[in-house]
C-alpha cells in the first residue's frame, strides 16, 4: 500500500480568508455568511475544462438498460477516430456540473468519456439539491449496478470505439465502480476513489485491473480495505492501492470543502498513467 505525505488541505483560499476578503469588499461578513452555503455546495467554483471547450465534442446520449434508457453526459476530442472509453460515475449528488467537468478532463486525455445519471429512471438528477438524497434511497443496488455496467457495452460497441473500456467513480460512485468491475467481465480497468468495497465473495468475478484511491482520514471506508485486499490477492487480480495521508473523503472534488489539491493532483496523475497503460496499449 502506497503512502503519500500530508499535503495541502484546500485549493485556493480557506474559509477564514474568504470571510476576510468578502468583508473588506462589502463592509461586513453578512454577505459572506450568505455565500458560504453556495460555496460548500460547489456553486462558487468554475469548471477546470469549460463546457464550450473548442477541443471537445460534448452532449447527452442515452443507452438501453432494463426498464428503459439511461441518460449520460458525453465528451470526446473533436475530430478523433477510434478511442478507448471511460465511464465516470458521480457522487451521491447525482450528475452535476462537476462530474461533467471530470468527464471533459478525461476526454482531453484521448478518451470517449460518458458520465451516466444514476437517477435516469427516476426522472433524472433534480435541479434542487435537497431532493436528490431521497431519490438515491429509492435505487435498488443490484439493478443500478447492472445499469451502469450496461455502459461498458455501449462504449465497447460504438463505431468509433477500440473496444477497451475503463471506469472511474467517486464516493458513492467509487463503490459503484467496484460493482461495475464485479458485474462486467469486459471492463479492462477500474479506478474507485474512496469507494465502498464489494463483498469478498464477489471479488473473484472481477476481471479488470484495479487502481484504488483511499483517503487517510476516512475511517468508515478504510475499514473495508484489509478484507478487500486479501480477496484481491486470493483471486489473483492485478491491483494497486494508494493511501493519501492527511486527505479526507471526497478529496478529489475541487468544488467541495474537503478538496485536497496535493492528493487530487497525484491521484489524477496516477489514474491517467493507469488508463494509458491498460486502455491504450
Amino acid at each position: 500500500m502506497d503512502k503519500q505525505d500530508k499535503g495541502s488541505q484546500a485549493g485556493g483560499i480557506d474559509r477564514r480568508e474568504f470571510f476576510r476578503k468578502v468583508g473588506e469588499l462589502t463592509g461586513g461578513t453578512a454577505v459572506a455568511s450568505v455565500l458560504v452555503p453556495f460555496l460548500d455546495a460547489g456553486q462558487a467554483s468554475g469548471p477546470i475544462v469549460p463546457k464550450d471547450d473548442p477541443r471537445l465534442e460534448t452532449g447527452y446520449i442515452t443507452y438501453a438498460v432494463e426498464g428503459g434508457e439511461f441518460k449520460a453526459y458525453s465528451a470526446r476530442p473533436k475530430g478523433a477516430g477510434k478511442l478507448p472509453g471511460v465511464i465516470v460515475i458521480h457522487e451521491n449528488r447525482g450528475l452535476n456540473p462537476h462530474t461533467e467537468d471530470v468527464a471533459r478532463r478525461v476526454a482531453l486525455e484521448g478518451y470517449e468519456a460518458i458520465a451516466p445519471d444514476a437517477l435516469s429512471l427516476l426522472g433524472g438528477t433534480p435541479a434542487i439539491p435537497d431532493e436528490i438524497r431521497g431519490l438515491f434511497g429509492k435505487l435498488e443496488p443490484k439493478a443500478t449496478a447492472k445499469n451502469f455496467s450496461a455502459a461498458v457495452q455501449y462504449l465497447r460497441t460504438r463505431p468509433q470505439a477500440t473496444g477497451k473500456v475503463g471506469c472511474m467513480g467517486f464516493c458513492w460512485g467509487g463503490g459503484m465502480t467496484n460493482q461495475v468491475a464485479v458485474n462486467s467481465s469486459d471492463l479492462a480497468a477500474a479506478v474507485p476513489f474512496y469507494g465502498a468495497q464489494p463483498a469478498a465473495e464477489d471479488v473473484p468475478k472481477i476481471k479488470a485491473a484495479m487502481l484504488c484511491h483511499y483517503a487517510g482520514d476516512d475511517a468508515r471506508i478504510d475499514a473495508g480495505i484489509p478484507a478487500f485486499e486479501e480477496a484481491l490477492k486470493k483471486a489473483g487480480i492485478v491491483y494497486t492501492i494508494h493511501m493519501y495521508e492527511g486527505a479526507g473523503h471526497a478529496f478529489f472534488n475541487d468544488t467541495g470543502t474537503r478538496y485536497n489539491k496535493a492528493a487530487a493532483d497525484l491521484a489524477w496523475e496516477r489514474t491517467l498513467a493507469f488508463f494509458n497503460a491498460k486502455l491504450k496499449s
